[in-house]
């Protein structure tokens, strides 16, 4: 008998029980006796069964599926995101349905609304650009989580991390080894993480009787390329500088490309932090002294949340730290 054909009528036969009871078991609908209970599960494995999933979900209404917006799905930070999100449901009947919103606001938009149309059982959130109205809308259809938003009326759904205070050490880092003049090369200054970390800089600067400099600071977009890009506008500027904080790794190494072609050593003539700590950035010349966000960690956190949501239990967010990690890319000025 092959698997795609056994019934549970089968399984009835093979463990000689009725088929109200196999029902029983496999949907865990009523409490049947262990031994009866065994019978059955022998059964089902000596005909190779697998339960047809989604029969199963007309039958519950439910999909068996979390739905995960997730943003630059190939990224280091990204990938640890979905790692976590993995395991976190690993050992759930739960399996996770991933789409990429690539920070496009339109995008994500209409991949939320193709998620609801496939009635995932809840929705993973990871970053993007949708507004607060978004998700509110979205959370009175479907249990929600978010991470990188803080959304008004859904503070105990929302994973937040403190980039402001992230960024604020970074820039204390660079002020305790003696650096006066820091450049600063931003995230995309339309997200709230990006505007949080170039704020906690701005301040650090302020607290220590250092007066910002606009020219010092770069809008970038969280890519090695537009690290690269940044710098040469500071060059342009002509505004010299002893330090600079990048808003993320990927674009810290942007920045260190384009110093590398001007022959500026890092950290002799210029210090260099990121933020993210993904894991290559403890392997480039010199390591990367970063804020470490610990996104396996957060995807496990998001994952846990959303099950404990789905099924209407005391749900309780944890607090996750920021960690400066100091590497060989800084040193006193």
């Amino acid at each position: 008998m092959t698997r795609k054909n056994v019934t549970i009528a089968d399984i009835a036969t093979q463990a000689d029980v009725s088929i109200s009871t196999v029902s029983r078991v496999l949907n865990n609908t009523a409490p049947v006796a262990a031994a009866t209970r065994r019978a059955i599960l022998d059964a089902m494995e000596a005909l190779n069964y697998q339960p047809n999933i989604f029969a199963r979900g007309l039958a519950s209404g439910q999909s068996m599926t979390v739905g995960v917006l997730t943003q630059h799905i190939h990224s280091p930070l990204y990938a640890s995101l979905i790692r976590g999100i993995l395991e976190g449901v690993d050992h759930s009947p739960y399996t996770p349905l991933f789409v990429d919103g690539y920070w496009q606001r339109e995008r994500e938009e209409r991949l939320v609304e193709t998620l609801l149309r496939r009635r995932v059982d809840g929705l993973i959130v990871l970053g993007g650009t949708l507004p607060a109205e978004k998700f509110l809308e979205t959370a009175r259809q479907v249990p929600l989580i978010v991470f990188g938003h803080n959304v008004p009326g859904l503070e105990n759904q929302c994973l937040q991390l403190d980039d402001y205070g992230g960024a604020y050490r970074a820039t204390e880092h660079l002020i305790a080894l003696g650096h006066r003049r820091i450049a600063h090369v931003t995230g995309n200054l339309e997200h709230a993480d990006a505007l949080a970390r170039r704020e906690g800089y701005l301040q650090a600067l302020r607290d220590n009787q250092i007066e910002p400099i606009p020219e010092l600071v770069v809008e970038g977009e969280y890519t090695e390329q537009s690290g690269l890009l940044a710098m040469e506008m500071l060059f342009g500027r002509g505004r010299t500088f002893s330090a600079v904080f990048a808003a993320n790794d990927e674009s810290a190494y942007g920045v260190r490309l384009a110093l590398y072609r001007r022959g500026i050593r890092v950290p002799e003539d210029v210090s260099l932090v990121g933020f993210d700590d993904i894991p290559s950035s403890a392997y480039t010349t010199p390591p990367l002294t970063t804020v470490r966000q610990p996104a396996a960690e957060i995807g496990l956190a998001a994952a846990r949340a959303i099950l404990k949501l789905m099924q209407d239990e005391p749900l309780e967010l944890p607090h996750i730290p920021m960690e400066l990690i100091i590497r060989e890319s800084t040193s006193r000025n």
